[in-house]
């Protein structure tokens, strides 16, 4: 999940335009979800019940359902990401539709409800939205006909293009007029030029590529292999890779989430059947690697509250039911547990 349009670039350029703006661009006055947590349940495969819950950190009070609240309506879908960019909330179903909110209220603003697959995640660039989506599965369950699915209103409408890609892209992160895409089965990043709608480069890297994140103006890529996960830069002027490094976690699941003091936590998993679940604790910056800093087992998503120094992981017990969130405080001591609901895959610390 992004909080934000990454846009780097010339950082004098970047200060010309902010001051330019100061005082003729009101802000938005905040809204009730402009603050706290918000925590994005993905509902159960065929119900199409995903939804958003709001948590107040301070006073601990949980509201359901949010976005059929502002709206009169369920979200009705499986909720795979949400986006923060361009002043707006983006909400991706993977069962094929954006939707698009105030960030403040969630009250509707627009869509895409047609002419998508499996979309997983989106970024905004040149006033278009850039949708990741597997497409459709063949006849023996493959994805061979990926694309980047473009938009050209930020408020939604119809697709306009679809940019092939290599197989199930994930995450998307702009740099100008660039945007970088995770190809998590072939092993990729592909380049797109936002402006031209097309594909420039293709970057070959090691293990299923998942996650970007960004720190003192450099883009990171996270990507996992069965014994251990890769940290990837860039250079950014002319698109190849920059470092790599390796670090022994196992069996990582490509859900992660950074702190603060640029730590990495990130969900590990053997799979079915036994499904034993933990947190590897990884500093960038630092020697004190945890592979296995907590254990447990129907893990799946996480989030950090650095306010508080606080970690939140999902457990989407088994999907049986609704799901639970536990905190932690830094040493992995239980701070507290609330139910939420259907499979509940991420959070947004805002």
């Amino acid at each position: 999940m992004k909080t934000k349009l990454l846009q780097l670039g010339h950082v004098f350029v970047s200060l010309l335009i902010l001051f330019s703006c100061i005082g003729n661009d009101p802000e938005r006055p905040l809204g009730e979800y402009d603050r706290g947590i918000l925590i994005m349940n993905e509902g159960s495969f065929g119900s199409n019940d995903g939804e958003v819950y709001h948590l107040n950190p301070s006073t601990n009070e949980l509201k359901p359902d949010i976005f059929e609240a502002a709206n009169g309506r369920p979200f009705a879908g499986l909720l795979e990401d949400m986006v923060n960019e361009d002043d707006k909330m983006y909400l991706v179903a993977n069962t094929g539709k954006v939707e698009i909110v105030n960030p403040g209220d969630f009250k509707s603003l627009g869509a895409v409800t047609s002419d998508l697959d499996q979309p997983r995640s989106l970024t905004v660039n040149s006033g278009k939205l850039f949708i990741s989506d597997y497409g459709p599965y063949d006849a023996n369950f493959n994805t061979p006909s990926s694309y980047i699915a473009v938009v050209r209103n930020t408020l939604g409408g119809t697709v306009s293009k679809k940019i092939a890609v290599s197989r199930k892209p994930e995450d998307l992160i702009s740099f100008g007029k660039f945007i970088l895409v995770a190809g998590s089965e072939e092993g990729k990043v592909e380049v797109i030029d936002a402006e031209k709608e097309e594909l420039v480069k293709s970057i070959e890297v090691e293990g299923n590529p998942s996650q970007f994140f960004e720190i003192d103006g450099k883009i990171y890529l996270f990507s996992s292999k069965a014994d251990e996960v890769v940290i990837y830069t860039f250079h950014l002027d002319n698109f190849t890779l920059a470092t790599s490094n390796w670090y022994p976690i196992a069996n990582a699941t490509g859900k992660i989430a950074l702190s603060n003091s640029n730590t990495l936590y990130i969900l590990t998993s053997s799979g079915w059947p036994n499904y034993e679940d933990g947190i590897g604790v990884l500093p960038l910056f630092g020697t004190s690697l945890q592979p296995k800093w907590y254990e447990g087992s129907g893990f799946y998503g996480i989030g950090i509250d650095s306010s508080k120094e606080e970690i939140y992981v999902a457990n989407a017990n088994g999907f049986q039911g609704n799901g639970t969130i536990t905190v932690l405080d830094k040493s992995g001591n239980t701070v507290r547990t609330f139910d939420v609901g259907r499979g509940p895959s991420g959070f947004m610390m805002k």
